[in-house]
């Protein structure tokens, strides 16, 4: 059996492998079954011990939950995963003592949060990761996406990001039994 149908099964691609781009430390290869593109990851590199703020893309296997995209982009790509518009209303609780912390929250939202209805093209589709989703614990790190990469691949604040392109041609590879590696 060819290592590309290993990695396929009727739901589509089970697993996503993402490392190190050889001699960038904030770029990263991502392999999803048999085709690999070009991404970024954190400012700080990758790591085992991932804090809230550190910049830093954690090394572990998460599963792909959900997406979102934005709505005015037109969602063109085909999934596996659930897939919801971005509206104005939509944030994301970064707030380590908040009981909504790692979570989606609506707008306005008095504790720290991120937007996600962002006027860039970071989220015109987004990947929500399970890291630290199920279990929550503070200060380990919230809004660990697979998102849209800028031009050029600049670093993440720990989210995996290729081009918008490879997202829509990844997105019709993945499902809910895949799991994304970062190595």
């Amino acid at each position: 059996m060819h290592l590309a149908s290993k990695s396929r099964s009727h739901n589509g691609v089970n697993h996503v492998i993402v490392r190190p781009k050889p001699g960038v430390k904030t770029q990263c290869l991502v392999r999803v079954g048999n085709i690999t593109f070009q991404g970024a990851w954190g400012r700080s590199g990758r790591t085992i011990f991932k804090r809230e703020g550190d910049g830093a893309t954690p090394i572990k296997s998460m599963s792909c939950l959900s997406g979102y995209y934005k709505y005015h982009r037109r969602f063109r790509a085909q999934s596996r995963l659930p897939m919801r518009p971005i509206s104005k209303k939509l944030g994301w609780c970064d707030e380590s003592d908040h009981a909504c912390y790692n979570q989606a929250v609506k707008l306005p939202f008095s504790s720290s949060h991120e937007i996600m209805l962002r006027d860039d093209i970071l989220y015109d589709f987004v990947i929500v990761l399970d890291w630290n989703i199920q279990t929550r614990k503070r200060n380990c790190g919230s809004a660990i996406f697979f998102h849209v990469a800028k031009p050029g691949y600049p670093p993440t604040q720990g989210c995996i990001a290729i081009c918008r392109q490879d997202m829509i041609r990844m997105l019709s590879l993945i499902g809910k039994n895949t799991i994304v590696e970062v190595a």
